[in-house]
């Protein structure tokens, strides 16, 4: 316990942000995705157009940054800033949580298999 304390105090004083220490519900966040995500990223997190970003498997942490920093303004994009402003810290989270659990595999052109 002492050590926690400590790594929690040098993560503090370091200057760190740590978004959110709690577990979305998958559950939560797909039907969440359902209804709002799909139709650009579709429930999957495949882009359903171009220039929109693929976001299945993207880091939870990334992306709760990203939709709190849209829901601010301190990002902005005509869509997502709108949608990001309909959505509370739980949506976050479980959005966020269910596009980072989605398995992504990457071939490379040099290794097709």
């Amino acid at each position: 316990m002492k050590h926690l304390c400590w790594v929690i105090i040098l993560v503090a004083t370091a200057g760190l942000y740590i978004p959110s220490l709690n577990a979305g519900s998958l559950t939560a966040g797909r039907a969440k995705a359902e209804i709002v995500c799909q139709t650009c990223h579709g429930v999957d997190g495949q882009a359903t157009a171009a220039m929109i970003p693929n976001i299945s498997g993207q880091q939870k942490e990334y992306m709760i940054i990203q939709l709190r920093a849209f829901r601010s303004g301190k990002r902005k994009h005509e869509q997502m800033s709108i949608i990001a402003g309909m959505l509370s810290n739980e949506d976050i989270e479980n959005l966020s949580e269910w596009y980072s659990s989605i398995e992504v595999t990457v071939k490379t052109p040099d290794n097709p298999n």
